[in-house]
């Protein structure tokens, strides 16, 4: 794997960090061991080695100054923006990166090595886009808050979806894929992206990532090294709480 500085692309992090969520209220500045959770999700980022940066895009003052007091970079960006690729995409527009990573904010203990995977992938010329996946637990297989994606034989996507891909008729063979939410673009192909009209699918399955597949942009799917954990509920930042309590001081500072 290489690391940030021995690669002849740049490439920056960018963690999208909307201030209202409706199951967990503020959930960007919730406390985590003394950290901002988004805080937190900054620094596991740039302690992957992936990235020759990280900033954050949101539309809250208050998280800008949070951020910013920690060290990041950060980007106030119209609340009006509907997606958090659009607030990537402000950010690629001010600054000159050849790779831009999008870092779910409320994923803190995001996996690094999976992060240098995506990255990586961008050595290779055809690649574009690239996302992760890691196998799914079959208690989420109906899940439609688990999105799951089948591949063709080169690792490029063929669909993502909220129903079980694919169908099981018979379970011999049958290793379904979940998505993981981190996305690389080439910058260009990230303001493309931004260009292109909605398609019916992605309407239909509220994936965003459909509207690249339909326009003819491949999306290169990556193994994480293990899942994530994010945070939408109380229970879910209860959960990340525990972890960083069991794997101690290390992890809080990354």
């Amino acid at each position: 794997m290489a690391t940030a500085n021995k690669r002849s692309y740049s490439v920056i992090g960018v963690v999208p960090a909307r201030f209202a969520s409706t199951r967990l209220p503020e959930k960007m500045l919730a406390d985590l061991c003394g950290t901002p959770l988004v805080v937190m999700t900054a620094r596991s980022a740039m302690a992957s080695g992936a990235f020759d940066a990280v900033m954050v895009a949101t539309d809250s003052q208050r998280i800008v100054d949070v951020v910013e007091k920690a060290g990041f970079k950060a980007f106030l960006t119209d609340p009006a923006l509907p997606s958090g690729t659009c607030r990537i995409g402000e950010v690629a527009k001010l600054t000159g990166a050849d790779v831009y990573v999008n870092i779910q904010g409320d994923e803190p203990l995001i996996d690094g090595e999976g992060l240098r995977r995506v990255a990586d992938a961008f050595a290779d010329p055809a690649v574009n886009m690239a996302t992760l996946s890691f196998p799914l637990r079959e208690e989420d297989e109906n899940n439609p808050n688990t999105v799951k994606l089948v591949t063709d034989a080169k690792g490029d996507a063929l669909y993502f979806s909220r129903s079980l891909l694919p169908f099981p008729r018979s379970r011999d063979g049958f290793a379904p894929r979940k998505h993981i939410g981190v996305y690389g673009y080439r910058r260009d192909t990230l303001l493309q992206l931004l260009e292109l009209p909605a398609c019916d699918l992605e309407k239909i399955e509220s994936l965003e990532q459909l509207r690249a597949l339909y326009h003819g942009i491949k999306i290169r799917v990556l193994p994480a090294a293990r899942d994530s954990i994010g945070v939408d509920t109380q229970a879910d930042l209860e959960r990340v709480r525990n972890e960083l309590a069991r794997r101690g001081p290390a992890i809080k500072s990354p």
